[in-house]
């Protein structure tokens, strides 16, 4: 079993590689980046739960990355690594949004256990009540379990398995923007990336069917360069 998906970002080949391989001993997949701009190309890609970065690292440097991750994505975890120990640093890298910091040279055993924290503290956040095998709204009525709603119309629609698992996670998260990486994850999997396009269309699709008005929605928003929300009204 997958524990979790890290973006690792060190320029240094040796501690790269040290690090890539007693994490994915640990039963993580470790993706690789050795700048600071292909960093940022893995993070707009797919989703991860922990990003590791150096500071000293070529291009863009960590505080850079940490910065334009904050720009977009408020919940994955950071844990930055620098040569760099004096308070002064530390404090930068955690007021420009890092979550941990940690001084070259460390205690292997110790990363390893501040990884597992703060994965384990993010994926605790991020759990949300559910409201059930069955949700009504708007005059809509969802069963999540069957697939089957039933719109204000009186209307039946068939839903994909796909379709009420991202009702699910949107509706679970009401009032609250649920990231493109998130849904990307928790609906499509590790390994699967569809387009922002192909997430559009569902949105399209849940704005036909439960809105009385799908050009001015009410319910289905969504939120330009963060995700998509939803709300009940």
């Amino acid at each position: 079993m997958i524990k979790g998906n890290i973006l690792l970002v060190e320029d240094e080949e040796h501690m790269h590689e040290t690090l890539k391989l007693n994490l994915e001993m640990e039963g993580y997949t470790v993706t690789s980046a050795f700048d600071g701009n292909e960093a940022l190309k893995h993070f707009h890609a797919e989703y991860f739960d922990l990003l590791i970065v150096d500071i000293m690292i070529p291009e863009l440097d960590g505080i850079g990355v940490t910065e334009a991750v904050r720009v977009h994505n408020h919940e994955l975890p950071i844990l930055i690594l620098s040569a760099k120990n004096a308070s002064k640093d530390r404090v930068l890298g955690l007021k420009k949004g890092a979550d941990d910091y940690l001084t070259k040279p460390f205690n292997l055993e110790e990363l390893l256990l501040r990884v597992d924290k703060l994965i384990a503290k993010n994926k605790k956040i991020q759990v949300k009540e559910s409201v059930g095998d069955q949700y009504s709204f708007g005059n809509n009525t969802i069963d999540f379990k069957s697939q089957i709603a039933s719109n204000f119309n009186n209307e039946q629609i068939d839903l994909s398995k796909k379709e009420a698992m991202l009702l699910k996670l949107l509706i679970d998260n009401k009032n609250e923007v649920v990231t493109r990486e998130k849904i990307l994850q928790l609906v499509w999997g590790y390994n699967v990336y569809p387009t922002t396009r192909t997430i559009d269309n569902f949105i399209l699709n849940f704005r036909k069917y439960f809105e009385t008005d799908s050009r001015h929605p009410i319910h289905f928003h969504s939120v330009r360069g963060m995700g998509y929300r939803f709300t009940d009204k």
